[in-house]
């Protein structure tokens, strides 16, 4: 079976080739260190040049050396090679994603273990850098991870039919490894390590059979759908819901990393079930009537989370609609020669018509456009 293999990247492969013994390059561990965080556009003219002269001789030493030393000189492919018993030729088929921090030297890493893949035949090869994503700050690394979350669920799940998921956790940072194993019990059919020393032994943990407490999570999905859209929500709002869900933001209550991995998990059962109630929208039979004629679980899921954003913004703005004029994906407008009738977008072809009345959005109709166009009452 082919395979989707998810590799942690981290800078060890580009630090290991300052030459400690050289003084001209005995400060080049501490700029680098001082500067970690650091994305390119933020380096002096020197520690740029100190990177690029890195990254040459890191490429140069896996193009010159054999397979034990390659494995030696990069954490990231000794867990690939392991995967592939040193045979890299079984990987041609297979789609390879590099994650690495929001930093020059972690893309740069990547870079460099992306090059060598393709050098060897590789060629579906991406990296991606969840923004922000460093260890600059909890803030940043928890926003980056969060980030992380929702494209593991947009990428993984429909890959599965037709392969294996690994992720690779040999390289990488600890704090980042931490939490990948963590998500990988949901993600993925095997999280590789690596025993260090001699034999590099390859350590794999199966996916295990765990599955989220829907009826636990059930009573809280308006909130939770809420804080997913955007939304901080006073404190003494949330005391129902599990403290392990919540973080915090600007004395507010947001959802917490882990919060994120268990809404997206669950959201899909949750939100295509019964149509939600959410503050400041209200529904006539009509648009009611439209969703439960909506028999696909996707297109209940969108138009809920689109309810949710819809209603977050309306709290924000006091009921004031033009806010959510200014919103790109929502595009709320009024309907030309139709009295006060008004409509919103859920994806390019669905649409919610409704009216507005002291704070207060009366949904109207919901479905294809052309067909709530036409008539929108």
């Amino acid at each position: 079976m082919r395979r989707v293999i998810i590799s942690t990247i981290g800078t060890s492969l580009l630090t290991n080739q300052i030459n400690r013994n050289n003084p001209d390059e005995s400060q080049w561990y501490l700029k680098l260190r001082d500067t970690a965080n650091e994305k390119w556009e933020h380096l002096s003219d020197e520690v740029q040049e100190i990177i690029r002269t890195l990254k040459e001789r890191a490429i140069a030493k896996l193009e010159a050396v054999k397979i034990p030393t390659i494995r030696g000189a990069s954490a990231e492919l000794n867990g690939i090679y392991g995967i592939y018993q040193e045979d890299l030729t079984q990987g041609k088929e297979d789609i390879h994603y590099l994650i690495a921090t929001d930093t020059a030297q972690g893309f740069t890493t990547a870079e460099i273990v992306q090059t060598f893949l393709q050098q060897k035949g590789i060629n579906n090869i991406s990296i991606y850098t969840p923004s922000g994503l460093s260890t600059a700050s909890t803030t940043d690394f928890s926003e980056g991870i969060d980030e992380l979350i929702v494209w593991l669920q947009n990428q993984i799940p429909p890959l599965r039919k037709d392969y294996k998921i690994y992720f690779n956790l040999v390289g990488g940072f600890k704090s980042l490894q931490g939490y990948l194993n963590t998500i990988g019990m949901f993600y993925a059919d095997e999280i590789i390590y690596i025993f260090e020393g001699e034999g590099s032994e390859l350590i794999t943990i199966p996916r295990l059979p765990i599955a989220i407490d829907i009826a636990a999570i059930e009573p809280h999905t308006v909130k939770l759908a809420l804080m997913d859209a955007g939304a901080g929500l006073p404190p003494e709002q949330v005391t129902d819901v599990p403290e392990s869900l919540l973080g915090n933001f600007d004395d507010k209550r947001v959802l917490s990393t882990w919060g994120k991995l268990i809404w997206e998990q669950s959201k899909q059962q949750l939100l295509s079930q019964k149509l939600l109630e959410f503050q400041g929208l209200e529904y006539k039979d009509s648009f009611r009537g439209d969703y439960n004629q909506v028999k696909s679980s996707p297109e209940r899921v969108k138009l809920q989370e689109t309810l949710a954003l819809v209603s977050y913004l309306l709290e924000e703005s006091h009921g004031d609609t033009s806010s959510l004029k200014k919103h790109g994906g929502v595009q709320y407008d009024k309907y030309v020669n139709m009295g006060d009738m008004d409509h919103f977008r859920v994806t390019q072809g669905l649409r919610v018509s409704c009216t507005s009345a002291n704070g207060i959005l009366l949904l109207h109709r919901y479905g294809k456009e052309p067909d709530v166009n036409k008539n929108p009452w």
